[in-house]
């Protein structure tokens, strides 16, 4: 379940006072949580905190754009640095042993930045008003995956998407994934989309045609399993801005992206 700002504005403070924690690169699971008896962190300092976490301005056309020398961009870069001297490594590792190594990506605000959507709606959501945006095709790459998607191509590690947007939004999903340069294994056997008419069968447990109950960890760690268990590859890294993208396993290292922007539980 997304929630917006406003909706965890306590767990979204304390996002954004440990962003220089992302840097390291490995998730825990001693994430911050909204539970709290105080008053919460006051809203509007917090969407001053945001701004300048992301160092955010609008473009010439009116379109917010976080700066590439913002702390996030550099939270970014650390990220990155690190994620490449893995691959690199774990690629020769995984080779040694007759594995096939492959990495996941989450696609929003992990490849593709929605600050825009998010500062035009107050932090707010909706899945009209997001399926309008998304459906533009025009969103900026969050700073370096394409990047880094490339470079683990480079290593001859196969790259998988694991997205939360549905099939209905796979066209624009890859247009823009074109665009910002992640022009990488963007067919559908690579690129895994939430399909709640047709689910796969691995999601069984969770997902029948027409009926949806799968939550983000089963329907991204059930895909996850799915890529090492039946297709044969090991995934040596997982890259996600939310926790619920890393959490259940068959992931390798995991890398949490920050967002202090929204949560999915």
């Amino acid at each position: 379940m997304r929630k917006s700002l406003r909706a965890a504005a306590a767990g979204a403070a304390c996002v954004v006072a440990g962003a220089a924690l992302y840097g390291a690169g490995a998730a825990t699971a001693g994430q911050s949580t909204a539970n709290s008896t105080h008053e919460p962190y006051n809203i509007g300092l917090l969407t001053k905190d945001i701004d300048t976490y992301y160092g955010t301005t609008a473009d010439s056309n009116g379109v917010y754009q976080a700066s590439p020398t913002s702390p996030y961009a550099k939270d970014l870069a650390r990220i990155d640095a690190d994620a490449k001297k893995y691959i690199d490594r774990a690629a020769r590792t995984s080779r040694a042993h007759h594995q096939k190594p492959a990495v996941m990506f989450d696609i929003d605000d992990t490849v593709l930045l929605s600050l825009d959507y998010e500062k035009r709606n107050n932090y707010g959501y909706s899945s009209a008003t997001w399926n309008d945006y998304v459906n533009q095709a025009n969103r900026p790459a969050v700073f370096g995956s394409p990047e880094l998607i490339r470079y683990a191509q480079s290593k001859g590690v196969a790259v998988f998407y694991n997205s939360g947007l549905t099939e209905a939004q796979r066209g624009a999903a890859v247009t823009n994934l074109k665009r910002v340069g992640a022009d990488v294994n963007l067919d559908a056997a690579h690129m895994f989309l939430k399909d709640s008419a047709n689910p796969p069968a691995y999601l069984k447990d969770c997902a029948t045609p027409g009926t949806w109950t799968c939550t983000t960890v089963q329907y991204k760690a059930g895909t996850r399993k799915h890529i090492e268990k039946d297709l044969g590859y090991k995934i040596v890294a997982d890259f996600g801005d939310q926790y619920s993208d890393l959490d259940g396993g068959y992931s390798g290292r995991t890398y949490k992206l920050p967002n202090p922007t929204y949560f999915v539980g």
